[in-house]
């Protein structure tokens, strides 16, 4: 009995240690351990990201049918800010994991400020347009007039508040890259209570306080990530932390500004290599009609959900690479990737069984049409097949991001979705006249040869060589 209560213990202490963030060094002791203390806190962070959208969608569906439009026009907007935000990232987790690893620590400060400059510039850009013309943008997008006139305030405010996005993203990778995860989590923890609070009161107002309809929920989401990003500086500008920026840092330092600038072009890649791919099977899944595309657009959103845990492996698998090579311990490095793999594997073929036997109960939670219910069911049973080898790739391709090669996974990512999945996809939907399930298998079957790629390539060892 005793024993028993010692390994309850022993497990909770860990848990707690990796929530609290007290290990922030990850180049030496037990790789398990290692993979543990990062993904904990990563996996609640992707979890919270997460919930931004969905917390606006919830609110805004009760002000009009217009307002959710906006809100979806305009996130197709942002996902540009998306892609760039996310570029940025893997660089400053590779490049701050790597510095940490080799313990320079004043390099590892270099590398945060040049990308936060770099993100800020950016910045700019997104904040102007949506200054100026946000009518114009949500046009463009396909807006009818009524709805630009209703809606354009939330793009406006949204474009212009980009800054809170782009530096949320960037700095919370700068702490993973320094192997404080823990802190990331906290940041977006204390963002979505803010925007949970902040959402109804500004929106439908309270007491001396107007509503201000959709803009509220602009108003809101800013607010809630400005303030999580003046959490983040006033850690980042701290006496505890590995990364510790001080005014002395300040500066410009173009070498380091090219370098992050080089790193990240893989990173934006990937991202909007993997989106566009959707959004062309979106376009396919249209030709069958709205039951199919409806079914599909559900399917893809509780895969999406559940695969969460999964980037938070991959993350720790970018950190504990990066941090290793920079500790000039690559056989390390790649030991925790296939351990991180193995773990992802047995995570995600946990849910594909899950999937397989009960489909049509998690399609109803978002449906109850049946022709809806039998192609969202389809889709999670055949796409979940793929699973168990997507784990792989996951795991894999932030491992070569982690080492600062984002090259290599946004030339499998092209070949894997645009060369192979998207035109396989078509001929066995359209040409060959499987309909819906065509689409379904061309998705298992390129995350599959995703995979398969990205091990073959891996286990070539170059991006062990990876100077950032």
């Amino acid at each position: 009995m005793r024993s028993i209560l010692q390994s309850i213990y022993k497990i909770f202490s860990t848990i707690g240690s990796a929530v609290s963030g007290s290990e922030k060094n990850f180049t030496s002791g037990s790789i398990n351990r290692a993979i543990f203390m990062l993904s904990v806190p990563m996996i609640i962070e992707m979890i919270m990201e997460s919930l931004f959208a969905v917390i606006d969608i919830y609110f805004v569906g009760k002000v009009s049918v217009n307002a959710i439009a906006t809100v979806a026009l305009t996130e197709s907007v942002i996902m540009i800010v998306y892609a760039l935000s996310i570029g940025f990232s893997m660089a400053a987790t590779a490049m701050v994991a790597r510095r940490v690893g080799e313990n320079k620590p004043e390099e590892a400060n270099n590398v945060a400020v040049q990308a936060i400059f770099i993100t800020i510039l950016t910045s700019l850009i997104f904040s102007a347009a949506g200054m100026f013309f946000a009518k114009d943008i949500l046009t463009l997008m396909g807006g009818e007039k009524d709805l630009v006139e209703e809606g354009y305030g939330y793009t406006m405010i949204m474009l212009a508040g980009n800054v809170t996005i782009m530096l949320l993203f960037l700095i919370n990778a700068i702490f993973r890259g320094a192997g404080d995860a823990s802190i990331a989590m906290r940041v977006l923890i204390v963002s979505n209570c803010l925007n949970i609070v902040l959402d109804p009161i500004l929106i439908f107002g309270l007491g001396p306080i107007p509503a201000f309809g959709i803009e509220g929920a602009a108003i809101a989401t800013t607010i809630g990530r400005g303030i999580g990003v003046a959490y983040q500086l006033v850690v980042l500008t701290g006496a505890k932390g590995i990364v510790q920026v001080k005014l002395k840092h300040l500066k410009i330092h173009w070498d380091t500004v090219w370098k992050i600038v080089k790193v990240s072009v893989g990173g934006i890649g990937q991202y909007m290599i993997g989106t566009l791919s959707w959004l062309f099977l979106v376009r396919i899944s249209a030709v069958f009609g709205a039951e199919v595309l409806a079914g599909y657009a559900v399917a893809f959103r509780i895969i999406m959900f559940t695969i969460l845990p999964s980037w938070g492996l991959s993350n720790a698998a970018a950190t504990l690479v990066g941090q290793n090579l920079g500790a000039g311990q690559p056989d390390r490095a790649e030991r925790s990737v296939w351990k991180c793999a193995f773990y992802n594997m047995i995570f995600l073929g946990l849910i594909s069984i899950v999937f397989i036997s009960w489909a049509e109960e998690f399609v109803r939670i978002f449906s109850s049409e049946a022709e809806v219910v039998k192609y969202g069911a389809l889709a999670l049973r055949v796409i979940s097949c793929g699973y168990i080898f997507f784990a792989y790739g996951m795991v894999i391709g932030q491992a070569f991001n982690g080492a600062g090669d984002t090259k290599t996974p946004t030339i499998i990512n092209l070949f894997c979705f645009w060369l192979f999945e998207v035109p396989m996809a078509y001929a066995m939907a359209v040409y060959f006249g499987l309909g819906p399930i065509g689409i379904f298998l061309a998705i298992a079957i390129a995350s599959t040869a995703l995979a398969a790629a990205s091990i073959v390539i891996f286990k070539k060892g170059r991006w062990k060589l990876v100077e950032i």
